[in-house]
């Protein structure tokens, strides 16, 4: 057995320093609970802007969005950032395996990215969020296919799908493929239908099932923050609902709502075994006489610099 956690706290909005505080406190709580692995809501480090339009009609982008974008680019993180190596130096110090989600800068645009920081506080890999939904277009790009890793942990394999990504079947599909056995879905998707979804995935799966999401109330942005529902002070604009799925599809933790916490449980990796017995979706359960997925991982860059294929640099 092999003890894990899921986070469910929110930012210190537009501060990634102090967030990033906050998450080493976190990882230390959760080594102190016995677990080995520990994950984070959708855009914790860097903050997910719950309710802000940035104000932006077909044909036009107004100055507020300009300025509003202006803040959120400023509070965004680097991967090779001081923020993200707090939180990584305090997986090695606690011996506990991360994943972070975070809002990230590079150059001057922003990735939803969920970070795997290894237990020696390695960046053992990232996925940037292939299609950010509906008006999350506006502020982040997409990832490419270079962004989809599987990787070991003390808990087995484990890889990061994002929020709606998990409507993505084809997606899934592809990190089935890659052997997962502790998927890990930070979301900010509160709605009662994401529970049955996290469900579906731990079955489709047969694989552990982890999703974090934040719990943010009006208080904590800023006094001009212009939200466009949830404006009174105490109303609630992330309410949470993180839960931990087996794969047998029983729910062994959570779900909790309306206020911060830490959810644990002991998940047994030997029950991925045997609950393949009877299905593996991308083994003798696949018919690929019929179905097959190519999956694109190369890293596609706007801009590339160097010479041409048979020429000479000067």
């Amino acid at each position: 057995m092999t003890r894990v956690s899921v986070a469910q706290v929110g930012s210190i909005a537009f501060d990634p320093a102090a967030t990033a505080e906050k998450a080493v406190a976190i990882v230390a709580e959760a080594a102190e609970a016995g677990s080995r692995l520990l994950l984070f809501p959708e855009a914790f480090l860097g903050t997910y802007p719950k309710a802000l339009l940035f104000r932006s009609p077909i044909g036009r982008r107004t100055e507020q969005a300009r300025a509003e974008f202006e803040r959120y680019l400023a509070g965004a993180v680097e991967l090779d950032g001081p923020e993200v190596a707090r939180v990584a130096e305090a997986a090695a110090e606690h011996g506990v395996f991360v994943v972070l989600g975070i809002v990230e800068r590079a150059g001057r645009t922003l990735y939803c990215t969920a970070v795997l920081i290894s237990d020696t506080g390695e960046i053992v890999g990232h996925h940037r969020k292939v299609m950010p939904t509906g008006t999350e277009r506006l502020i982040w790009g997409f990832g490419d296919g270079s962004t989809l890793p599987v990787v070991e942990s003390p808990a087995g394999r484990v890889g990061a799908v994002i929020c709606w990504e998990n409507y993505m079947p084809l997606l899934r599909t592809a990190m089935y493929a890659q052997g997962i056995a502790v998927y890990c879905a930070p979301t900010a998707d509160d709605r009662d239908s994401w529970l049955p979804t996290m469900t579906h995935v731990a079955l489709e799966g047969r694989c552990h099932v982890l999703s974090a999401c934040q719990v943010m109330r009006r208080s904590d942005y800023p006094d001009d923050y212009d939200a466009d529902f949830g404006t009174e002070p105490d109303a609630i604009l992330m309410r949470g609902g993180s839960v931990i799925v087996s794969p047998r599809g029983e729910i062994i933790a959570g779900p909790l709502y309306d206020e911060e916490g830490m959810l644990t449980a002991d998940i047994d990796p030997a029950e991925v075994a045997r609950m393949s017995f009877d299905f593996d979706v991308t083994g003798h359960y696949a018919r690929p006489d019929i179905f097959s997925l190519h999956v694109d991982t190369g890293r596609k860059e706007p801009v590339r610099f160097g010479t041409a294929p048979g020429t000479t640099g000067s």
